[in-house]
This record gives C-alpha cells, sequence and structure tokens, in this order.
C-alpha cells in the first residue's frame, strides 16, 4: 500500500524513538523512507563560523537526517535524505506533491528543537493539512504490532469516515486483520435527543452498511458496535484498552451526522490520547 514514506525529524528524542517502528512500516511495504529535516526560515540561523558564513539549521539537519539514515542502512531500509528551508508544515506538503509520498509518519510529541518546534502542535497542522494519511505513533508507549493484528475505524457516516473505513478495509484484508467498527453517540451534546428512537437507528445503519462494506472486501473478523458516551475521545480511548485494539484508523474531517461532529477536532484529540498508533485518512481531493 505504500511505496515512500516521508519521516519529517528534528533529531528529538521522540523522532529517534519512533524511527524504529517507522522502520518497521517500511520493511512490511518495502517501501522507502524520505528523511526529511526543514530549517525553519521563520527563526534566524545565518551565522559566522572561523569567518564561514554558515546556515547552523541547515548543518545541524544535515546531521540529523544522515544519522537517521544510517540507522535505516542498518536494518535493510532504502532512504532519500533532504534539508530544506521554509515554514515546517507547507515544506511537508510541498516534499509530499513533489515525491509523490503515500504516507507521512510522526511522532506525536518533540521538543522545541533547533529553535522551532518541529512536531507537536505541528503534527495537529500536518493532520489537518495532508493529501496523503498520516501515521502518528507516541514515542512514550510500547510499540504496538506492524501490521496491526486488529484495527478500530470509528465512523459517523460522513466522507471523511467513509475514506478512512475504506482504507482500514483494505489495510486489514491485506494484512489479515481483524476489524473493529465504533459509531460514539454525543450524549453531552444538547442536539442529541437520547430518548428518540431516530438516533440509535441511524447509528444501526451506518455500523450495518460499514460492517458490510468489510466483510464483502474478504475481512474475516468484523466486529460492529454502537456506544453511547459523554466523550466520543474518551469512548474510543476505552474502546482501544479494552479490545486489544492495535491501530485507530480515522478520517480528518467529519460533519455533523447522528447530530454531532465524530471527526476533525476529536480526530486530534484522540492521535493525542489513545497509547497505539492512529492513522489519519483525508477525504479524497481534500
Amino acid at each position: 500500500m505504500f511505496d515512500r514514506i516521508l519521516f519529517p525529524t528534528d533529531g528529538s528524542e521522540g523522532a529517534d524513538a519512533v524511527f524504529d517502528r517507522v522502520l518497521g512500516v517500511a520493511e512490511a511495504h518495502d517501501a522507502t523512507v524520505h528523511v526529511l529535516n526543514v530549517a525553519d526560515t521563520t527563526h534566524d540561523s545565518v551565522t559566522r563560523i572561523e569567518g564561514e558564513v554558515v546556515d547552523v539549521l541547515e548543518r545541524e539537519g544535515a546531521e540529523i537526517v544522515e544519522k537517521t539514515a544510517e540507522r535505516a542502512a542498518d536494518r535493510g531500509v532504502s532512504t532519500v535524505t533532504d534539508v530544506i528551508q521554509g515554514g515546517v508544515a507547507p515544506t511537508i506538503d510541498a516534499y509530499t506533491e513533489e515525491y509523490g509520498i503515500d504516507l507521512i509518519a510522526l511522532p506525536t510529541r518533540g521538543r522545541a528543537g533547533l529553535e522551532r518546534l518541529l512536531l507537536g502542535s505541528t503534527t495537529g497542522r500536518v493532520l489537518r493539512r495532508s493529501a496523503v494519511p498520516v501515521l502518528t505513533f507516541d514515542p512514550t508507549d510500547d510499540p504496538a504490532p506492524y501490521p496491526a493484528r486488529s484495527v478500530l475505524a470509528p465512523t459517523d457516516g460522513s466522507a471523511g469516515a467513509e475514506a478512512a473505513l475504506k482504507f482500514s478495509v483494505e489495510l486489514a484484508a491485506a494484512t489479515e486483520a481483524a476489524i473493529h467498527i465504533l459509531c460514539v453517540v454525543d450524549e453531552s451534546d444538547p442536539i442529541v435527543d437520547l430518548s428518540a428512537d431516530t438516533t440509535d437507528e441511524r447509528a444501526g445503519e451506518v455500523i450495518e452498511t460499514a460492517t458490510s462494506i468489510a466483510e464483502d472486501a474478504g475481512v474475516e473478523s468484523v466486529v460492529g458496535a454502537v456506544e453511547t458516551s459523554l466523550s466520543i475521545r474518551r469512548a474510543i480511548e476505552s474502546y482501544v484498552g479494552t479490545r486489544g485494539v492495535d491501530l485507530v484508523v480515522m478520517g480528518a474531517r467529519g460533519h455533523r451526522v447522528l447530530e454531532r461532529r465524530l471527526l476533525g477536532s476529536v480526530t486530534e484529540r484522540t492521535v493525542q490520547s489513545v497509547s497505539i498508533p492512529v492513522m489519519t485518512v483525508p477525504e479524497p481531493d481534500a
């Protein structure tokens, strides 16, 4: 499914901690990893060293990508390395388009290093802007297996959720993983009438349609569930913790279906809170 994986790195402990997991994904798909360091032009970085004008960020970036590529070579994974000046998120976007990147891999946390924060808050901007799937890892948690044995696809029936469902079904079918499809009714939303049968009926229809798609695609183990919760994000987090899920696949955008928003901002909060990798999938032509 992936031929070219982009790994933006600032050389932080967070980036270093997840790189072995990125290499595992690359090995599973026989993919090339593009190791990118962005020398953020929003900060001054030119200085003079022994009479020579030097861009400190570019020099440090070159060292970072070289060391990262050496780790990949030790695993037999091919790499392409680049250090590019620019704003971080726009540079990642442009690079993705120019080099035909299939997947962006990021840690959920970085540090304010090289005079700017590459990861952390920037991860949210990449999730919202990216035209390709984004896979995030929490560097503080134990590595989850890849390929995943069990995939969770939260859905609200929106176009964004449908794109994520299609992607998760393809992934599960290709890797023989089980798939869990979850629809959460947000009881904290004042618009939702929990006494109305239509809310539960609509949620059931969403799950029925989604499970049929997975079964028709040849996924052998499909579980559908509807849950009511005061917090969609917490419901997803609880499901992950109790069902042995290894990967969450979510749409980057959603809309008000079942009288509340499942995706969008909830996706970003889920990325930051769950203890397993999250794959964020954009809508087609988003």
